[in-house]
């Protein structure tokens, strides 16, 4: 079932989860082990992310250098169909600009589409480790516009080469990313927002946020985007916090705000596990408040917290 088709059905508010990947060399059973005990809290689909590799320049004797991958994370379209045919729920595969080529993006759909796996989140992905900004591949897409639009072709039936013009026509439920407090690359939020009502009116259908730890930041972002003429459902995407480096951590790398509020709460704790407890109360009255304005889902960053996660939805969704 497609992510729209669950929020339409739907009488309440949905919970759905992001999984990364293991590391190149580790076993699917990681992934087990962490949705093994999730699943019982009826997820309504689950999203599985996808990372460009990281690598490093090598110097050679010859004064030269190797370019050396050193950290992959292979196997989204695997880890998808692993899930559905496993626990019988709804995968939702990442595609990203990033590292890949166009012919890379539609083999790599089409793959999906022979596992009947027809939600796909797209996104430009991040720039490279190595890279102060994002490059794209040779024969890539930039921008994730672009890519909702190679999606929308393959949905109609129009694929890369020529005399595959008239090809099977795929399903796919598309997803894409918005931003409550921008992308750290946009002048403004205005900005920003013209961006992804493109990414709307080229054939995505619903958005899901970026974390955020201030609901009001999301109420805020979803008039504006009903205001641009944005009417696809916007999921709002909340992590909790887990430990006391992630308030420095978090809004350096996810370019998110932390209210002084929280901040001033986790400076308070003196142990770890207060720490914890602090960031899944937090959590937990922002998904209460999410629910209680009638969110069509939460999704939410595990990031691997099992046991936060547990606590938390134990408490919003009993």
């Amino acid at each position: 079932m497609k992510v729209t088709e669950h929020i339409n059905k739907a009488d309440k508010t949905l919970l759905s989860f992001e999984i990364l990947p293991p590391l190149k060399g580790k076993s699917i059973h990681n992934i087990y082990e962490v949705l093994d005990q999730l699943i019982d809290v009826n997820p309504a689909f689950i999203n599985v992310t996808y990372h460009r590799s990281e690598y490093i320049y090598k110097k050679r004797g010859d004064e030269r250098f190797d370019k050396v991958f050193i950290r992959k994370r292979p196997g989204t379209v695997g880890i998808c169909a692993a899930i559905q045919f496993k626990y019988k729920i709804d995968a939702v595969a990442h595609i990203i600009c990033g590292g890949f080529t166009k012919e890379d993006t539609e083999d790599a759909l089409i793959d999906l589409s022979y596992l009947n796996i027809d939600n796909v989140l797209l996104l430009r992905g991040d720039a490279s480790k190595n890279e102060r900004d994002f490059i794209a591949e040779p024969g890539g897409h930039k921008f994730a516009d672009d890519l909702v639009s190679q999606v929308v072709d393959m949905n109609k039936g129009i694929y890369l080469e020529e005399d595959s013009i008239q090809g099977y026509k795929t399903d796919f439920n598309i997803g894409v990313a918005g931003y409550p407090e921008k992308h750290f690359e946009s002048p403004n939020l205005k900005s920003d927002l013209k961006y992804l009502k493109q990414k709307v009116d080229r054939g995505a259908d619903y958005i899901v946020t970026q974390m955020f730890y201030d609901n009001n930041k999301y109420f805020e972002f979803v008039k504006k985007c009903r205001a641009e003429g944005i009417t696809v459902p916007i999921i709002p995407g909340i992590k909790p916090i887990t430990g006391a480096s992630q308030i420095q951590t978090i809004p350096r790398t996810f370019h998110v705000d932390i209210p002084e509020e929280l901040n001033d709460m986790i400076d308070a704790c003196s142990s770890v596990e207060e720490v914890k407890q602090a960031g899944v109360n937090w959590c937990i009255d922002q998904s209460k408040e999410l629910v209680r304005s009638g969110v069509p889902c939460i999704h939410y960053y595990t990031m691997g917290n099992v046991g936060a996660m547990r606590k938390i939805i134990k408490e919003v969704f009993p």
